[in-house]
């Protein structure tokens, strides 16, 4: 039995206002997280993955980021269309956030056990320092960080970017989140501390989260993390599935063409990439943003975006070659 989502994204449209036009750099984007799960969302840098989050948190800069459309169900509320403080209250204590760069994410100028204790101040009130201190080194602890009470005392500077990372990681799970989003959390950090950090969010999301949103360009940390996972391209969702089927039978030309790009060890013949480049998301091509690159491109796909198609498996993409459910089984 599928179980209801936890937080669910309904048509989300982001644009940013800039000296060149208007942005649109998520554009129709849908998908759900479901309780217990882990969704990945991936693809190469400025296709959204990141503005999709911020969207999430309601954390857009302004004036210049804004929602123009589309809603955010999180437990089937609409936190797009909330008040400011009422969204307050649901950012760090519903729905947490990892950021991308946890040096620049962290206050330099604040003891670690300073930041942490500042979340359950925000979150609960009535806790007293005793309890918050003791709380906050007990997550440290949690999150893999040794000798926790000495490191409550420290500044950002003067740990390693692994341990940061964690700091960050304690800070999210103070609020007791239902979802958390990781926004790149492996992103320069070394192979040993990576597979670190991400065997901790596995182990989190058993005993202490219910879901995660991951953000990443790294198709093998998708592999080794997700339970289903999103493509994206210029704003745009190309395709969603369970990790499984997505590596196994991937649909859209630009799944094809990314999982084609990933460097194997049995490879002999030169790194395949995808020509062409990302379009200029101020004037991009009309229908689908793909199809200037995309070699089976039809005349509609250079008409109008197409509709997400679905087919077996909880598989959904968004492609003219399988709008005909008959073709369902293209290659």
């Amino acid at each position: 039995m599928i179980e209801e989502p936890i937080l669910k994204v309904d048509n989300l449209v982001t644009a940013f206002d800039t000296e060149q036009g208007v942005i649109r750099a998520v554009e129709g984007v849908s998908f759900d997280v479901q309780a217990g799960r882990t969704l990945g969302i991936v693809g190469e840098s400025g296709c959204g993955k990141s503005v999709t989050a911020l969207s999430i948190m309601r954390l857009l800069p302004k004036p210049h980021g804004r929602i123009e459309n589309g809603k955010i169900l999180f437990h089937d509320q609409d936190i797009a269309a909330l008040p400011a403080d009422q969204m307050h209250a649901i950012r760090g204590y519903g729905i947490s956030m990892i950021f991308q760069e946890p040096m620049t994410a962290l206050n330099p100028v604040h003891q670690i056990g300073r930041q942490i204790g500042e979340v359950f101040k925000l979150h609960f009130p009535d806790m007293g320092d005793v309890e918050i201190r003791e709380k906050s080194v007990e997550l440290l602890k949690k999150v893999g960080i040794s000798e926790p009470k000495r490191r409550m005392g420290e500044y950002s500077h003067q740990i390693s970017g692994g341990m940061r990372q964690r700091v960050m990681i304690a800070m999210a799970l103070a609020g007791r989140p239902d979802i958390l989003i990781a926004d790149e959390p492996t992103t320069a950090l070394d192979v040993t501390i990576q597979a670190q950090i991400l065997e901790l969010l596995r182990r989190l999301k058993q005993d202490e989260i219910s879901s995660i949103l991951l953000i990443t360009h790294d198709l093998g940390v998708v592999a080794e993390t997700c339970d289903r996972v999103g493509v994206m391209y210029a704003g745009n969702l190309c395709e969603v599935a369970d990790v499984k089927d997505l590596f196994q039978k991937p649909l859209h030309p630009y799944t094809r063409a990314l999982l084609a790009a990933v460097p194997k060890f049995s490879m002999k013949d030169e790194l395949k990439s995808i020509e062409g480049n990302v379009p200029n998301l101020v004037t991009p091509p009309p229908g689908c943003r793909f199809h200037p690159r995309c070699a089976q491109a039809k005349s509609a796909c250079r008409e109008r975006f197409p509709a997400d198609t679905h087919l077996g498996n909880n598989h959904t993409v968004a492609c003219y070659l399988y709008t005909d459910q008959s073709r369902a089984s293209v290659p």
